[in-house]
């Protein structure tokens, strides 16, 4: 079986940030940091090139393998930020109703700016589907 690709680096997130070229997503993934770091109280991580993840969720592979990735994270992509990890805990649903302008993708949630949703709502969804991993 091939290994994950996406591993825990010891990159900066800070540095990720930092060298988003537009202004405005650079500051919303700034502001997307902060927010995490509270929800999770957990810090930023490097995984792979391009996703600030906090804490680890180990899932099951076949053959009695596990596999690991961030419990939650996000990523500057083309056209939105991708949030990784946030959508799939108890309750989620009830919280995304309440988001505001959002799409969702298999295990993602995209959005296009910060501005477009509740940010205390996308901070309850990250805290509750990070304590759902680390129960």
């Amino acid at each position: 079986m091939a290994e994950n690709k996406t591993k825990a680096t010891l990159a900066s997130p800070q540095a990720y940030v930092d060298a988003i070229a537009d202004e405005s997503r650079r500051q919303d993934c700034a502001a997307l940091m902060a927010l995490m770091t509270r929800a999770t109280k957990a810090a930023p991580a490097m995984w792979g090139t391009a996703i600030v993840g906090f804490g680890v969720h180990k899932y099951p592979l076949s053959g009695g393998k596990t596999g690991e990735i961030c419990a939650v994270g996000f990523s500057s992509r083309k056209g939105d930020i991708s949030i990784y990890g946030a959508t799939d805990s108890d309750g989620a649903d009830a919280l995304l109703a309440k988001l505001g302008k959002h799409k969702l993708g298999k295990g993602c949630l995209y959005v296009t700016r910060l501005a477009d949703v509740d940010t205390m709502v996308l901070e309850k969804l990250v805290a509750q589907a990070f304590k759902s991993k680390h129960q």
